[in-house]
């Protein structure tokens, strides 16, 4: 058996990306707003309760307005590799989807007028399923997509590569071709 030498490529991070912050403007006005009422009417009401059910309400609309936008923009994050790309979502349950570059995909960019107007947008990757993986309003799309691109012809590249190499190589079988 001839020796071979394995090349094993390690996997590196190619970009982590999240959604455009872009989704955290009305949360973020929220948060100001509400700070902002609750510092001027605090205390101006004659009763105690008043003043407790202002605090309240304002502390249970910043909970819901920003507190909760927040967390669940940081909960959902796209990692791309040189092998694949992980998407994960969720707070209280995590759920991860990989699709890896060397299946290959189809790629595509779905962009509204406000996501041109900052360079983000959609991109669907369509990788023979029955719906397509959608990672959602990201920064730099068309860089994005160019790199998917990229990293997916390398690596069907070291594939059909190693394909050839098995099949190129001499069987140990001995096939006989008919006897009379």
């Amino acid at each position: 058996m001839p020796n071979e030498t394995v090349s094993v490529q390690r996997e590196a991070i190619v970009a982590r990306v999240r959604s455009h912050s872009r989704a955290l403007i009305f949360p973020g006005i929220v948060l100001i707003a509400t700070a902002g009422a609750l510092g001027y009417f605090s205390g101006s009401f004659a009763e105690d309760w008043q003043n407790l059910a202002l605090l309240t309400a304002g502390l249970l609309l910043i909970v819901i307005a920003w507190f909760l936008p927040f967390f669940a923009w940081l909960a959902r994050n796209y990692t791309i590799t040189t092998r694949r790309v992980v998407l994960s979502s969720g707070i209280f349950v995590r759920v991860r989807q990989e699709l890896l570059h060397s299946r290959g995909y189809d790629v595509t960019v779905r962009q509204n007028w406000v996501q041109r107007m900052f360079g983000s947008g959609d991109l669907l990757i369509n990788a023979g399923h029955d719906y397509p993986v959608v990672l959602r309003d990201i920064p730099s799309v068309s860089i994005t997509q160019a790199a998917l691109h990229d990293l997916m012809e390398n690596n069907q590249n070291v594939v059909s590569m190693r394909r050839q190499r098995d099949e190129s190589q001499a069987s140990d079988e001995t096939t006989v071709w008919g006897t009379r």
